[in-house]
């Protein structure tokens, strides 16, 4: 009877041996999970573009004579810096500065006539003068008198006349001049030449009207910089002129440039059926301070719109929809379903207002295959 009962004692845990190492062996294996400790910080709210936006200088000239004609000096080259006023190109002209010459004699000419009909009038005023004292002392015939002061009169009218035939001669040469400016092209403003599309001896005409071509020059004033970007319908009215804003440029994916939002367009634009945004205009601060930043390179902005400063915070990337997370368990080593009150957010953190504690671990690979509420989990201690 002994006998019996240890053999079936020993089946018995045997059968138990086996059963624990079938339930053990048919567990799930601990899915590898990457954890995040809820802490305190900074969040900010903020706003971003939908599509690329450009950076855009705050003066920009294409420029053309206003006469066709041979260009007949270039003075600049793409790249140089010039000055506001300095002549950068400049079309055949010997017969508009041969008029210029002519103008200015003819000037000259009509100033000394004006000058000796004036001096005479003055000589005759003086005698003119004299007659009439002669005249009231009786030592001169009236008419002698009113010969005087006729030919005075006259003589001051011809230096009126001279002087008038001057003026008319300044405003020959004035309109010589301004004949002569429209071959020449002017810096309107200190900037950099980015583009020339012409060369000595090729034929320029202005652009017909209502038909853009190249322009000879195109100037830029890099001292002044923007980034106009489009923002969605539904963002842009939570933005306002003088927000601050963030700049970051796919040239220099390392590097970011502070701004402030300086216009809100009054128009929506429809690019397509679904897609109605806003163009929104952020000034680029300081930007003679960093080197290589130009005009036409593609940018995106980050328009700030609230900011909470030390507030229990999570990476928007571990928020699941339905404002939830999966908060490891030590104990337990599985994840749990957590749902929480968020407040302010914008895609790097999300604020919770409540239901989550700092110091809590939360999980970060959320698209990972298999996780989900309830799994057992092995952290990643690399991370």
């Amino acid at each position: 009877m002994k006998r019996f009962l240890g053999r079936g004692l020993s089946l018995l845990i045997l059968v138990g041996a086996f059963g624990g190492a079938v339930w053990y062996w048919a567990q799930p294996e601990p899915v590898m999970v990457s954890l995040h400790t809820v802490d305190r910080g900074r969040v900010e709210s903020t706003v971003a573009n939908t599509r690329v936006g450009t950076v855009k200088a705050c003066r920009r000239a294409y420029l053309a004579p206003a006469t066709a004609g041979q260009v007949a000096r270039l003075t600049v080259k793409e790249g140089d810096r010039v000055q506001a006023s300095q002549i950068l190109l400049e079309v055949w002209n010997k017969d508009l500065k041969a008029r210029v010459n002519l103008a200015n004699s003819e000037l000259a000419s009509t100033r000394a006539r004006a000058k000796e009909s004036c001096l005479m009038a003055e000589g005759a005023e003086r005698e003119a003068r004299r007659q009439t004292q002669l005249r009231q002392r009786k030592l001169t015939s009236e008419e002698a008198a009113d010969l005087a002061r006729t030919d005075a009169d006259s003589k001051r009218a011809a230096c009126e006349a001279a002087q008038a035939a001057a003026k008319v001669g300044e405003d020959r040469v004035a309109e010589a001049r301004a004949t002569l400016a429209r071959t020449r092209i002017l810096a309107p403003f200190a900037g950099v030449v980015a583009e020339i599309n012409a060369e000595v001896g090729e034929f320029v005409t202005p652009s017909p009207l209502g038909i853009q071509t190249l322009p000879a020059i195109d100037l830029v004033d890099g001292s002044c910089l923007y980034v106009s970007a489009p923002i969605d319908e539904v963002d842009a009215p939570a933005i306002s002129p003088g927000m601050e804003a963030k700049i970051t440029l796919d040239a220099f994916p390392n590097r970011s440039w502070s701004g402030i939002v300086r216009r809100i367009a009054p128009y929506v634009l429809e690019q397509e059926k679904q897609a109605r945004t806003v163009e929104v205009e952020v000034m680029i601060d300081n930007p003679r301070e960093f080197t290589g930043l130009l005009p036409g390179y593609s940018a995106d902005i980050e328009v700030l719109i609230e900011a909470r400063e030390d507030v229990v915070r999570v990476p928007t990337g571990a928020v699941l929809e339905g404002r939830r997370v999966l908060v490891y368990n030590p104990t337990s080593k599985r994840l749990m379903d957590r749902h929480f009150e968020h407040g302010i957010a914008n895609w790097e953190y999300t604020e919770a207002r409540s239901g989550l504690e700092q110091g809590e671990k939360i999980v970060l690979s959320v698209g990972k295959e298999g996780v989900e509420a309830g799994v057992l989990v092995t952290p990643d201690e690399s991370h």
